[in-house]
């Protein structure tokens, strides 16, 4: 993951995946590598934290602003630094692109000073500029416009002056490369700037810190009553009734159903874990047939560019019911304006909305997407009945509260000791630990692993609090350590507060000095661990790829020399498994870039990682996504299994080789992959992260280019009807390296 940080970080810091490095003054977005990189305050270089996945140490090296072959993008981990953002997929948004230009167009008609934040690969200022060469036939030869182009990434940068030069447009446009609040009137800008193009929206619209750039612009670099593109956003959010945004965030009921005794939320410890009290961006249209409407779109907020924005602001809305249900969710979504006039829209509304602003709703994008407030607790309503609902945004979030007329607020009381924790996991996570099926393979698996061992040593390597707990309450006699190397403090503290209500004892479970890297057997007391197990999951590494799970496997191999001879490893072993994918819609926004908006973006291509035309080495990154979520899909295999990680053994590199056979005619456009845990050595019980499974993400391998397929019975004319795929792991880096042959 690779972050500008600046020097006051904002308060909603949230990790985002495959998101743009589009960073003003106090914006701040997250890659889904687990980097980051620190702005020096001459802003002549970048630090950049580089982490292991397989063993989460990290090391700083410099991208020096002179130097283009810095460490940072020579070493193989880090060639695809910029390959990881969503840059790519908001370069192929044509809707985006057309509605910016056209406004542009519109507003910019003779020579002036642009100031574009945020500017990326200077698709924004070269509108402008070349806008403004169009308005001189009328303006005069002599008249005089700038454009200065603010963007504080210093790859970006690189990447931005190769795009200007491509386009001989590099004497047109001043690069600064600052964020925003540094920049200074008579230092970097002659002047104010007359006119503002920017485009620095997230999902929620707030999240890359639009208030308080905007505010710092019309403080210090904007002339009074500038022009602006866009113009205007709005804000709309819709109620919704959805079993599955339902299991995303309430463990209390459905772990209520679970035929185990364990309760990671008892009964009046409810708010002990929940999801984190925001705005979650998911592709609604996705889910859309098991969504059930029970209200008509409101409108929540505008923000004006044009004019300095309030930090905070509150409204209260009485939104009526348009069919019986229970509120769930708040889908909410925005409305660009881009000119003044109110003749050129840009939405991100789900597809059920028809409506003529409604301009770039119809196309599947991952840059932009709806998002998610769920409803703690949900709440019926009624046809015709209102609900009261309270929406207040600060600086970079917008959040809600939910009530129905005149109720009160929640008045349950808790016990004292939750009364200030909060255990707060990710929604998928969630929705694994409520699930019956995922909870009994654990509970089979671990009883079986427990049975003739006598006052067992067990170790619980993640971060699996159910592990922990199950251990324990199914072998009183036997001793537990739990590693917790994310969750920490946050971890142990949980415990102690649900452990009497799950019949462990406060001390059952020992949590690791989190001082220490590594146990040894003085930590043990000078015992070897019998049982050494994980689901595995670490905290904090939601948004990576599948195999970067395997640290189980590294931390098993460190500490071999702690464990018994006979000790059970659980999971057993992974195996690596596959499916070929028709994916058109991920395909295309990931492709080559030509000409976009009449500029040459070609220069891009290989360092955003594009798919097609691009030679050998440069292929496309192995990307995580959730497969469901991604458009058109379709399957044209059966699974696969590519190859094997034996966790009962110390790690090594692994290969594999298989062929496939297709199962259905269409496109190709890659690969699926994923991890099956194979929990025990019987192979009796397998959890499967794969596409079918909502709640993890797959790696995707995109294809330089499609490929037509079909079956051995229905082969059409250059139809592939098999291919060879071959993977390799490298245990020292933690990469997966995917090839294939279509035959």
């Amino acid at each position: 993951m690779t972050v500008l940080l600046p020097k006051t970080l904002i308060p909603s810091l949230l990790p985002r995946p495959i998101t743009r490095l589009n960073l003003s003054s106090h914006s701040l977005s997250h890659l889904s590598r687990a980097t980051r990189a620190m702005s020096s305050e001459s802003s002549q270089r970048v630090f950049q934290l580089k982490l292991d996945p397989l063993t989460g140490n990290s090391e700083w090296v410099v991208i020096e602003e002179d130097d283009e072959k810095s460490e940072a993008f020579e070493n193989p981990q880090q060639k695809h630094l910029l390959a990881t953002t969503s840059y790519l997929d908001m370069l192929n948004d044509s809707y985006r692109n057309r509605a910016f230009r056209m406004a542009i167009e519109k507003t910019i008609t003779k020579p002036c000073h642009v100031l574009d934040i945020g500017a990326g690969t200077g698709l924004l200022s070269m509108m402008a500029a070349r806008a403004m060469n169009s308005g001189e036939t009328t303006a005069g030869a002599n008249s005089e416009g700038m454009v200065t182009a603010c963007e504080s990434y210093l790859p970006m940068v690189k990447l931005m002056r190769k795009v200007l030069h491509r386009n001989k447009m590099g004497s047109n446009i001043n690069i600064i490369n600052k964020r925003s609040d540094e920049l200074r009137v008579g230092v970097d800008m002659p002047s104010r700037a007359d006119v503002l193009v920017s485009e620095i929206l997230d999902s929620e619209l707030l999240g890359e810190g639009l208030i308080p750039t905007l505010q710092h612009a019309h403080d210090m670099l904007l002339v009074e009553d500038p022009l602006t593109v866009p113009y205007r956003a709005t804000t709309y959010g819709q109620l919704v009734e959805s079993t599955f945004l339902w299991k995303l965030h309430e463990l209390y009921g459905n772990e209520a159903k679970a035929l185990d005794s364990i309760r990671l939320v008892p009964s009046g410890l409810d708010p002990v874990i929940h999801t984190k009290s925001q705005q979650y961006a998911m592709h609604c249209d996705a889910m859309s047939e098991e969504v059930k409407l029970l209200s008509e779109p409101f409108k929540i907020f505008e923000f004006d560019f044009w004019k300095r924005p309030e930090s905070h602001g509150e409204t209260e809305l009485r939104v009526k019911g348009t069919d019986d249900g229970r509120i769930h969710a708040v889908v909410s979504w925005w409305i660009l304006q881009l000119d003044r006039e109110g003749t050129i829209f840009y939405s991100t509304a789900p597809r059920w909305m028809n409506s003529p602003m409604n301009t770039g709703a119809g196309d599947w994008r991952d840059h932009w997407k709806q998002c998610v407030w769920f409803v703690p607790g949900g709440m019926h309503i009624s046809k015709g009945e209102e609900v009261c609902l309270h929406a207040a945004h600060s600086d970079t979030r917008i959040t809600f509260e939910l009530k129905a007329q005149g109720s009160d607020t929640d008045n349950r009381q808790y016990e004292k000791n939750v009364k200030d924790f909060n255990l707060m996991l990710p929604p998928e996570r969630i929705a694994i630990y409520g699930d019956s099926h995922w909870r009994l393979s654990m509970l089979e698996a671990v009883r079986n692993a427990l049975q003739e061992r006598v006052n067992p040593l067990c170790l619980v390597a993640d971060d699996s609090i159910f592990l922990a707990l199950l251990v324990a309450q199914l072998s009183k006699s036997s001793h537990v350590i739990a590693c917790f190397p994310g969750l920490r403090d946050m971890g142990a503290q949980y415990l102690r507060i649900i452990s009497d209500a799950n019949g462990v004892s406060e001390d059952g479970i020992e949590v690791r000095d989190k001082g220490k890297r590594y146990l040894t057997l003085d930590d043990t007391h000078q015992k070897k661990v019998d049982l050494f197990i994980g689901e595995p999951y670490y905290h904090g590494n939601d948004g990576m790829l599948p195999w970067q799970n395997l640290r189980f496997w590294k931390e098993r191999s460190i500490l071999d020399s702690v464990l018994s001879d006979d000790a059970l490893i659980m999971p057993y072993k992974g195996i690596l498994k596959a499916r070929a994918m028709s994916l058109p819609d991920l395909w295309n926004s990931r492709r080559c870039l030509g000409e976009v908006e009449g500029f040459d973006h070609s220069v891009v291509n290989t360092t955003l990682g594009a798919c097609g035309g691009l030679l050998s080495p440069h292929e496309t990154p192995c990307l995580p996504y959730f497969i469901w979520q991604c458009g058109e899909i379709k399957k044209l295999s059966d699974t696969f299994a590519v190859m094997e990680f034996d966790c009962s053994k110390p790690i090594s590199r692994c290969c594999g080789n298989v062929q496939i056979e297709f199962t259905e005619a269409g496109t190709c456009h890659g690969f699926a992959l994923w991890i099956d845990w194979v929990m025990d050595a019987k192979n009796s019980i397998v959890l499967s992260t794969g596409p079918d499974q909502r709640c993890w993400k797959q790696g995707v391998k995109l294809l330089a280019k499609p490929v037509a397929v079909g079956t051995h019975r229905s082969r059409n004319a250059g139809e592939c009807c098999s291919a060879v795929v071959d993977a390799s792991f490298d245990p020292s880096s933690g990469e997966l390296t995917i090839g294939h042959v279509f035959s």
